[in-house]
């Protein structure tokens, strides 16, 4: 992928080489308190599927819950306990420049979109961390993945996920990566265009199994919303070289509900699935990738 030589956003917050302890509160249940995520599943839903809990309860809000947002815990960090700053790496600075180039991407392909449908495109924020933060929607760490927080409109990501996703996961590549990014901006363009707030308000009435359907039909329009930025992004700037295409689609792949569930626990639960399996999440993105329209990401409209 071609991003060395294109302007970084200025919308981003680098925490990582800061100090300091993890605090505040946990999220309730609730789109509105929870966050959105690409990578929540991968490490915590593992540990979901194994058990029989509810991802939405191990990461206190990180995905798509179901309860009426009222309920709340407290998290604070033992005092003494706060990490010292740190120094970033060549490598850290080289994965921060990516991030800002990846989000400054998005802003320009999502705003003169949005102002062709008559609307104002709020852009949002991208906060790297590393091992652990604060958001609005409760406290992150590197187990929950990158995720979408509506409450504050900004995108929480561990870079060390991307590591996460080469080594363990075969999920390698620098357009890989931008694919996780833009399918965190695809959850704020959700939320912008109100479907996020609509879709929890249909969660509480809801079945787990159809609040689980919900949760599938949201992470595979943001799929195809990241497939929109790269069709986008290439048509403007020629961003894409050989075997970027092949490297998004392996890693949406890679984190299907269906192929995390049946390594790590040897079968599949269809109605447990809150993302979608690795084929809908290829299709999705294709669709997106091919057709270049918001219009075109209706996932919520017939057969998925």
């Amino acid at each position: 992928m071609r991003w060395e030589d294109f302007r970084r956003s200025r919308n981003v917050e680098d925490r990582r080489g800061q100090g300091g302890g993890l605090g505040g509160r946990l999220g309730g249940g609730g789109m509105g308190r929870g966050g959105l995520g690409i990578g929540g599943l991968i490490i915590v839903g593992l540990i979901a599927w194994a058990t029989g809990i509810n991802p939405a309860v191990l990461i206190g809000g990180a995905e798509i819950l179901l309860g009426d947002g009222s309920s709340t815990s407290q998290q604070t960090s033992p005092q003494g306990q706060n990490a010292p700053a740190r120094t970033l790496s060549t490598e850290d600075q080289k994965l921060g420049d990516f991030a800002a180039v990846v989000l400054a991407q998005t802003e320009d392909v999502w705003t003169p979109l949005f102002k062709g449908e008559g609307s104002a495109y709020r852009e949002p924020g991208l906060v790297l961390f590393s091992g652990a933060t604060r958001s609005a929607c409760g406290s992150a760490n590197s187990a929950v993945g990158p995720f979408y927080c509506p409450r504050d409109q900004k995108i929480y990501l561990d870079t060390a996920f991307f590591t996460e996703l080469n080594k363990r996961f075969n999920a390698p590549g620098d357009f890989a990566a931008a694919y996780v990014i833009a399918h965190e901006v695809g959850h704020h363009v959700e939320n912008q265009i109100g479907l996020l707030e609509q879709v929890q308000t249909r969660q509480r009435q809801a079945s787990p199994t159809e609040a689980n359907a919900l949760s599938v039909r949201v992470e595979l329009m943001a799929d195809c919303l990241a497939g929109v930025w790269a069709h986008h992004a290439n048509a403007q700037w020629r961003i894409l070289e050989d075997g970027d295409i092949e490297e998004a689609m392996n890693a949406a792949a890679a984190i299907g509900d269906d192929r995390l569930q049946k390594r790590q626990q040897g079968y599949v639960v269809p109605d447990s699935f809150t993302h979608g399996t690795s084929a809908q999440r290829v299709k999705w993105f294709k669709q997106g990738l091919d057709k270049g329209s918001l219009k075109q990401c209706n996932t919520f409209q017939g057969a998925i």
